[in-house]
């Protein structure tokens, strides 16, 4: 697993609402506006607590979700960090 160290972008302020098990997130340095997954969610509201790395993020997913499905808490993990960070909302530090 790739230990990097992750953060919210700068500026970056997670204005959200969310229903059922979809959330609706406004990107403030874009204007954009995004439809996350709840483990999405989950991972930028850890990272406004305090930059973290991945693997705290990877446990820190494992313990709210169930992992059932066969996805691995470390490999989805990078794949929401890769899928956030392309659309600017999270950055390696």
């Amino acid at each position: 697993m790739n230990n990097s160290v992750w953060r919210l972008m700068p500026g970056q302020t997670l204005r959200h609402r969310g229903w059922d098990d979809e959330y609706v997130l406004y990107n403030a340095l874009s204007g954009d506006t995004h439809l996350l997954n709840p483990a999405a969610m989950h991972l930028l509201l850890q990272l406004q607590r305090a930059p973290a790395a991945e693997s705290a993020l990877a446990a820190a997913l494992s313990a709210a979700f169930d992992f059932d499905d066969g996805h691995e808490p470390a490999a989805e993990t990078a794949a929401l960090l890769l899928q956030l960070s392309k659309l600017a909302l999270v950055e390696p530090c």
